[in-house]
């Protein structure tokens, strides 16, 4: 019976590195794409939060939805994450009627859209909505 020999010294270290390489990469792109996500969630949902509360302390309903845009517009640049037209819906309880009485409601949603990292056209939609009680001294709430 004859043996074949072969020298298979070093192989393990290159199978392993092969192997590793080939299980590593996309086990770190899917925790930078769970990062980039993640980010923009916090952003979003802080960039609600802060428009319906710009919104309740203004005198008007203009300057609400103008402090409420401004708002969103820091929140989600403090996360770089990039604004498109129509990302912020503000909805009161009353419809369009007095918005700004005692004892109503404010409703802030923001929805942007996240590009996956080295695959741009890749977009992921995120979303966070808000909710903000409208308090006037004097009044019951």
């Amino acid at each position: 019976m004859r043996r074949w020999r072969t020298d298979e010294a070093g192989n393990a270290s290159l199978e392993f590195l092969t192997a590793g390489v080939l299980l590593l990469v996309p086990l770190v792109y899917l925790a930078l794409a769970l990062a980039t996500i993640q980010g923009a969630t916090l952003g979003v949902e802080g960039a609600a939060r802060e428009a319906a509360r710009a919104y309740v302390q203004a005198a008007t309903d203009a300057s609400g939805r103008s402090s409420a845009d401004e708002s969103v517009t820091v929140a989600l640049a403090d996360h770089r994450i990039d604004r498109a037209p129509g990302d912020l819906e503000l909805h009161c309880d009353t419809g369009d009627a007095d918005c700004l009485a005692a004892g109503h409601r404010i409703t802030a949603t923001v929805r942007v859209s996240v590009a996956l990292p080295l695959v741009p056209v890749a977009r992921v939609p995120v979303e966070a909505t808000a909710s903000a009680p409208i308090f006037r001294l004097g009044a019951a709430p």
